[in-house]
C-alpha cells in the first residue's frame, strides 16, 4: 500500500499531472493495482465537454502509464532522485469502453509482459466499479537523466 506522499517519491509528476492517488496492491516483477479519484475539481473538466464532463481518454492512458511507472521503478529499486526517468514511449491496442466522469474511482491495473534493454511492456486496464473503461498495451523506457 502506498499513499500519495510515497507515490511522489517514485513519480516525477506533480499537480495537475499526478494521476495516481493510492496504490493498493504491488507485486514486484509482476503487477500493480492503484486508483485515481476523479472529481469535478480536475482542471481538464473546465474545457473538456464542460456541460457533460468526461475524463479525456489520453489522461486515462497516462494514469495507466503512471501506475506502470511506479511498478517499474519499484521493481528496479530506483527513484527519479537516483537520476532515472521512466518515459512513456508507446501505446498499442487502446480501447475505450465507457466514459469516466466526476465521482468515479478509476482503478488502474498494470502487469509486466516483458523487459528488454530498459524497454518495458505492460498490459494495462482501467475500470470503474468493475466495469472496463479502457485497456491498452503500454511501453515505457527507463533512461538516465
Amino acid at each position: 500500500m502506498m499513499d500519495v506522499n510515497e507515490i511522489r517519491q517514485y513519480l516525477p509528476h506533480r499537480y495537475p499531472f499526478l494521476l495516481v492517488d493510492r496504490v493498493v496492491e504491488l507485486n514486484l516483477n509482476e503487477s500493480i493495482v492503484a486508483y485515481k479519484n476523479v472529481t469535478i475539481n480536475e482542471p481538464f473538466f473546465n474545457g473538456h465537454f464542460p456541460n457533460h464532463p468526461v475524463m479525456p481518454g489520453v489522461l486515462i492512458i497516462e494514469a495507466m502509464a503512471q501506475a506502470a511507472g511506479i511498478l517499474g521503478f519499484k521493481t528496479m529499486d530506483k527513484k527519479p532522485e537516483d537520476g532515472s526517468i521512466y518515459y512513456f514511449v508507446g501505446s498499442d491496442k487502446a480501447r475505450f469502453k465507457r466514459p469516466v466522469v466526476p465521482g468515479d474511482r478509476l482503478q488502474l491495473e498494470a502487469k509486466i509482459v516483458t523487459e528488454k534493454r530498459g524497454i518495458w511492456k505492460f498490459e494495462c486496464k482501467a475500470t470503474v466499479d468493475g466495469e472496463l473503461a479502457c485497456s491498452a498495451s503500454i511501453l515505457c523506457a527507463d533512461r538516465k537523466i
